[in-house]
């Protein structure tokens, strides 16, 4: 009968070891190996931002109404009519762009008595948003929707308005980067640098148009006016942050 090892020789056990005893020694000496290399040299930091103004171009107009009720379903119904009356003027002016029109927060929640004596009525809101970059058109509705009031008015700008002047503001701080980092090399004396790590990021700030009380009465007082809108200016900017190598 022929008898067949269950194990292999013993060279291919040997090499199998070596192999793993390698593997592991490269294992712990490279880690230690890379602590003790030595800190990088002659590095600096910089940063550079490039900013623009804008006249802002995109309005969101909020419009909204509340009622009281003893209960829940008349409430809620009475919100939905008021909010399908709106919309139906609302959709009149609406053009892709120009005038958006879109419903906005809608709720309904319990009104308790004083002192834990349960609930005793229903309150609920609701609301129309209005936005685009026709102001014009956007005001003049404002003033034809009945039933609702001006509650919210914001200022921001489009996105095309902001993608159109990103490039340009960002390609600015580059160049403000690069310069900076050619200054500091001369004065270090160092004969030019190169380039270890950077940041690009961009931001927007506008300035916000609070939303007066007495706007949202004289809306209500005299529903056919427009409501006076007035643009702000928002800032468009791009930082480039890193480090450079000096040579």
């Amino acid at each position: 009968m022929t008898r067949f090892s269950q194990w292999p020789p013993q060279w291919p056990r040997r090499a199998l070891a070596r192999s793993v005893a390698a593997a592991m020694l490269a294992a712990i000496t490279l880690p230690a190996a890379a602590q003790m290399l030595p800190p990088p040299h002659n590095v600096v930091s910089l940063s550079a931002t490039a900013t623009t103004e804008l006249t802002m171009d995109w309005l969101t107009l909020t419009l909204g109404t509340t009622r009281d009720g003893l209960d829940a379903a008349a409430v809620q119904s009475q919100l939905r009519q008021a909010l399908d009356s709106a919309l139906a003027e609302a959709r009149k002016a609406a053009r892709p762009g120009e005038v958006n029109v879109r419903t906005g927060a809608f709720s309904l929640f319990p009104r308790y008595a004083p002192k834990g004596g349960g609930i005793n009525g229903w309150q609920g809101s609701a609301e129309l948003v209005v936005e685009g970059r026709d102001s014009a058109a956007i005001a003049q509705l404002a003033g034809r929707v009945q039933g609702l009031t001006v509650s919210r008015v914001g200022w921001s700008l489009s996105r095309e308005a902001r993608d159109k002047v990103q490039g340009e503001i960002t390609a600015q701080a580059i160049a403000q980067f690069r310069s900076r980092a050619d200054a500091v090399a001369r004065e270090f004396g160092a004969s030019g640098w190169t380039l270890r790590e950077v940041n690009v990021s961009g931001g927007e700030a506008g300035e916000p148009l609070p939303m007066r009380r007495a706007v949202a009465m004289a809306a209500q007082a005299a529903p056919a006016e427009p409501l006076p809108v007035e643009a702000g200016r928002a800032t468009v900017s791009a930082t480039v942050s890193g480090s450079v190598q000096l040579k």
